[in-house]
């Protein structure tokens, strides 16, 4: 940090950033509030299910259905009996005589559905950026916790997302307990992603051996190259005497001590890691940072629903910033 004539230390200024699509941006984002985004001509013929019968009560409604009601309420924020309410009338406002399956119903049957995230399909090996966040169940607001101390005991849940760097979708997803660890969803994460995955980033908390391990030998495809920074504390496992073929991530810890941690970053891409902590972002301030399901099958199935409305704004349009380079 450099002195000025005055004795004090200056700030080093921020990189400044615009966005040179904003035309069209700008018009992606009013469509994400067009029901006719969200709705497709193809549902209707699929409303009601359409499997054979079978032992016991019969399906009513399609699992399509079931998708998209809940979809409609994540996007607007509903409880759940006020989603049956808003799309009985919709119903009712474009005049077709279809029935809503009520809210018990789609409580019942949301942790059975297999959501399908849509993501475009690539070319190219899959730049997997993966981070975690927390997504509260129970518990009190911020400001109550803040002044007067909590009453309730609050409960979270871990949200593990895997980003396709060049996209910005998210093209795996997982929820488990809080207590469970990053590094242990890595391999969850990649037997989700059909498409071949060239490298994976992540921070400190993915330097651990199962990491290593799940990317040396992926479920489908050749082994993954990993940009992971390690921890501060990192050692050397396997010295250079050994006979053995060097470990992965001993040479990544020689890498950065010999070119220094900042060198290695530039060199190896590691700020695009950056992209899921957008994610994340975006995820809390359009979805939300709170489940409403209480079972761990719904939990799963709503936090899946919200990575494919992401997903679907994405396609939309996104913005394309450049860097401003400011004189001196």
């Amino acid at each position: 940090m450099s002195k000025v004539s005055d004795g004090r230390s200056s700030v080093k200024s921020k990189a400044v950033y615009r966005v040179k699509n904003w035309s069209s941006y700008n018009r992606a984002l009013v469509a994400r509030g067009s029901l006719t985004v969200w709705i497709d001509d193809g549902l209707w013929p699929q409303w009601y299910d359409q499997r054979p019968c079978q032992r016991g009560g019969q399906f009513v409604y399609s699992d399509r259905t079931m998708e998209w009601m809940l979809t409609m309420r994540m996007l607007f924020g509903l409880p759940l009996r006020q989603t049956q309410g808003f799309i009985q009338s919709l119903l009712d406002l474009m005049g077709m005589a279809l029935g809503v399956p009520d809210y018990s119903t789609l409580s019942r049957r949301q942790g059975r559905l297999q959501v399908v995230l849509p993501n475009k399909p690539t070319d190219s090996p899959i730049h997997l950026v993966v981070d975690s966040t927390g997504l509260k169940v129970y518990g009190e607001g911020e400001w109550k916790v803040r002044q007067h101390g909590w009453s309730k005991r609050r409960t979270w849940r871990k949200l593990h997302v895997g980003v396709n760097e060049a996209t910005g979708e998210v093209v795996a997803q997982t929820v488990t307990s809080h207590r469970v660890d990053d590094a242990s969803q890595v391999d969850p994460l990649l037997t989700q992603i059909d498409e071949a995955v060239g490298t994976v980033s992540g921070d400190g908390a993915y330097d651990k051996q199962k990491v290593f391990d799940a990317l040396a030998t992926p479920p489908s495809g050749p082994s993954i190259r990993p940009i992971i920074a390690l921890r501060k504390d990192a050692t050397i496992q396997q010295h250079g005497n050994c006979k053995a073929p060097p470990l992965v991530r001993d040479e990544i810890l020689r890498a950065m001590r010999h070119k220094g941690r900042k060198r290695w970053k530039q060199d190896r891409g590691y700020h695009r890691r950056s992209l899921a902590e957008t994610l994340i972002y975006r995820y809390k301030h359009l979805i939300g940072g709170q489940l409403k399901a209480r079972s761990e099958a719904n939990q799963q199935v709503e936090s899946r629903l919200g990575c494919a409305i992401l997903n679907r704004m994405i396609h939309l349009g996104k913005p394309q910033s450049y860097r401003v380079e400011k004189s001196n």
